[in-house]
């Protein structure tokens, strides 16, 4: 009986032994998990998810696990400091504004040319001036997503009262700084409510990004070899916008939440804002809540040509010193870029412009509505220059943030708000880029 037992226990060591051997060899097939960090929120964020979720189940090779972080500074400090000390994530999506800081600061790791064959991309599938700014010194840094840049928005019941559309139920042609301020002033008089709204709180980026554009179409340069160089244009540009605030054709001190819901709910004709509002504006038209018809234009050419502030959001991998990425795992990544870029429909239809030129090109997105009202903006599209200081949420844009608002409540001139920021800024565009 005891003889019996220990044969059968021999049986089953025996049998342990060749399991945990079939155990302790690698199975042919393992899949690869890319951990993403995002700071798309809202409805971009919803759309990145659905794009996570589809991804991972139209194949077993790859599984993206996204997490998403608070938008802006928190982003890109927790991104900074992770990646420089080799805990960062695999991948990761960023503006295209901050690829210089990030790039230059040993943030990010390039992407070789063979590296984005394997997965069927090169860099002539995306729009040249995205694909320009995803490169730095010469090598690529990001894979571009898209392009957002700064519209026009119109409130059709509104703009007819004012006399502003034409025949055609469209928005009057507005050419010219002077026209487009009376475009604010007429809808303002005639329809007794705000021609205007725009977030313009202190530390929002609004009014940088319309001064920006607006020095662009003025073919004036803001920064080069650390100074200043827009001179009175600066102050008169600044003036200009705070003109519209200050005659009241626009509401001071609303953030980002109240001035959307100011045009959402009627109470403005004209909205200055970025394509990621479209999706709430066909979401409530749909819903039957929005309350009037709406336009879109590019942002108006107000001075010698169309220039128009956007940023772009795009894929890249942290540098993650010490825990680089191996070959599988950077093929894996590229898997899941690839798939974006060739199923970014969804994406436009999101409000943004398409970066991959199959998918922007197509058909599809050049009939969608209402992105086809504003595709002209792609053609003027202008970046934040480039700095390691500059970008999204950057540091210069939050001194900006801290002053040029000032000049539209009237607490400080625009002569004054202009020093103030130029003094502040001083100190960060006269410093050598670091290296984190």
């Amino acid at each position: 009986m005891a003889r019996r037992g220990s044969n059968l226990a021999a049986a089953l060591l025996q049998t342990t032994v060749v399991l945990s051997g079939a155990l302790v060899a690698a199975p042919a097939w393992a899949q690869q998990e890319v951990r993403m960090w995002t700071l798309l929120s809202g409805g971009d964020g919803a759309r990145m998810r659905a794009l996570v979720e589809d991804f991972n189940a139209s194949q077993r090779d790859v599984r993206v696990v996204s997490t998403t972080l608070k938008w802006g500074e928190p982003f890109y400090t927790k991104l900074i400091t992770a990646s420089v000390v080799g805990a960062g994530p695999d991948l990761a999506t960023v503006h295209l504004s901050r690829i210089v800081n990030l790039a230059g600061g040993g943030v990010l790791r390039p992407i070789a040319p063979g590296e984005m064959a394997a997965a069927g991309l090169q860099g002539p599938d995306y729009l040249p001036r995205q694909w320009q700014k995803s490169n730095y010194q010469g090598a690529a840094y990001a894979v571009p997503i898209d392009m957002h840049p700064l519209v026009l928005y119109y409130n059709k019941t509104l703009a007819s009262q004012a006399g502003l559309l034409g025949v055609d139920g469209k928005l009057k042609p507005i050419e010219g700084v002077d026209a487009l301020g009376d475009a604010f002033r007429i809808a303002t008089e005639r329809t007794g409510k705000p021609g205007l709204t725009m977030e313009s709180s202190q530390s929002s980026y609004a009014i940088w990004r319309l001064w920006t554009s607006m020095l662009a179409q003025q073919q004036v340069g803001i920064i080069r070899d650390g100074r200043f160089i827009y001179g009175a244009a600066g102050e008169s540009t600044l003036a200009t916008i705070s003109t519209w605030f200050r005659r009241g054709y626009a509401q001071v001190g609303l953030d980002y939440p109240a001035s959307t819901s100011q045009f959402m709910g009627g109470g403005t004709t004209f909205m200055l804002n970025g394509v990621w509002e479209v999706p709430e504006l066909v979401r409530a038209t749909k819903a039957g809540t929005l309350g009037f018809d709406y336009g879109i234009v590019p942002l108006p050419k107000m001075y010698a040509n169309a220039s128009t502030w956007a940023d772009s959001h795009a894929f890249a991998m942290p540098a993650n010193p010490g825990h680089e990425p191996s070959k599988q795992k950077v093929a894996a990544i590229m898997q899941f870029i690839a798939y974006v870029s060739k199923h970014s429909m969804g994406w436009a239809e999101g409000g943004h412009i398409p970066a991959y030129r199959p998918v922007a090109a197509s058909p599809e997105v050049k009939s969608l509505m209402p992105n086809a009202m504003y595709a002209a903006a792609a053609d003027n599209v202008i970046y934040d220059p480039d700095g390691w200081y500059m970008g999204a949420a950057g540091p210069l844009e939050a001194i900006a943030s801290k002053f040029m608002p000032a000049a539209l409540y009237g607490y400080m001139t625009p002569a004054q708000a202009m020093r103030r920021f130029e003094t502040e800024s001083a100190r960060l565009v006269r410093k050598a880029p670091p290296r984190y």
